[in-house]
This record gives structure tokens, sequence and C-alpha cells, in this order.
């Protein structure tokens, strides 16, 4: 049987109140959409790189957001001594190194690192500032910053589904 990768439950979160609440709602869905643009895809077409001239697969996107959830959120606002994935920051590897064979951990390693991440950082206030790059940011700004790098992504892999297989609206 050929593994297809499986959609993700639909997050939803309040639309008023609290800061906190609306914004780990608004993640939650910005995560659950990029592995509802992929669902029903094989592991082979996960990896294909459709845009010529890009490098970008929705597989090195899930590579890639597993790699930025474990940076922001463990390594850099909880400070947690867990190891660099896919080499860490600006390593092209989460990109450069797909592989159909591993999809189906890669789709799993991604939920575990929300899993990890929101755990992570359960207890610690939204206001606590982390140090990056000589700016400092609160764990509210770097659910903003993630939010973005999921609409961002999220965009691409719209249109690296539309170039695969002609689906669109996940």
């Amino acid at each position: 049987m050929t593994w297809t990768s499986p959609p993700a439950d639909s997050a939803d979160g309040p639309l008023t109140g609290a800061d906190r609440p609306i914004l780990e709602g608004y993640l939650a869905w910005q995560r659950s959409t990029l592995l509802n643009i992929c669902s029903g895809l094989t592991a082979e077409q996960m990896s294909a790189r459709p845009v010529p001239s890009s490098t970008l697969s929705l597989l090195g996107l899930v590579r890639h957001m597993a790699k930025v959830e474990r940076i922001w959120f463990r390594q850099r606002v909880a400070g947690l001594d867990v190891p660099a994935l896919h080499g860490g920051p600006g390593d092209p590897a989460d990109f450069a190194d797909v592989d159909p064979a591993r999809a189906e951990q890669e789709v799993a390693a991604l939920r575990e690192e929300w899993r990890l991440a929101d755990e992570a950082v359960a207890d610690v206030p939204f206001t606590q500032e982390t140090e990056v790059h000589g700016d400092l940011l609160s764990l509210r700004m770097v659910h903003v910053h993630m939010i973005g790098e999921y609409a961002r992504h999220n965009g691409h892999a719209d249109l690296l589904r539309e170039a695969i297989d002609g689906v669109t609206g996940r």
C-alpha cells in the first residue's frame, strides 16, 4: 500500500478575548493548513520540485517548519538544549535533503515538534522576552512571527500543490 499524507484536524480558536488564546489558535490553524495542503499526496509527490526555477518541495516545507518550530519555541524561547534539526538556522538541508522514503516520518516529526513546542512554552508568560540577533522579542511576538512564517510558506505550498495535481483551495 502506498503511503499518502493524512489530513490534519482543522484547528480553530477564539476570535475575541485575550491575545494568547487567539494567537495560539491562529498558529494551530496555520499549522494544520500546511498538512491539509499536503493531504492525499504520495511521498514522491511531496518530494517533487514542480517549479523548475526553485528547490521548494512540499516535503522540504514540512522539514523546514519542523526546524523553525524547534528553533523558535524550544531552543530560543524555552532555552532547551535540544539538537539542531536539519542543520539548524541558515542551513539549506531542510529543503535540499528531501527523501520520499522518509516522508511519513517527516510529517510525524512535524506533528511532534508542534506538540513539543507547545509543551515547552505552555508555562512561559507571553511577555517573556528572548534575545535573538541583538533584538528582544516577547513570546507574543514569536507567535506572530511563526504565524507569518506559516502564512508565507502555506502560500508557497498552495502553488506547489496546484502545480503537482491541480488541487487548490485547501
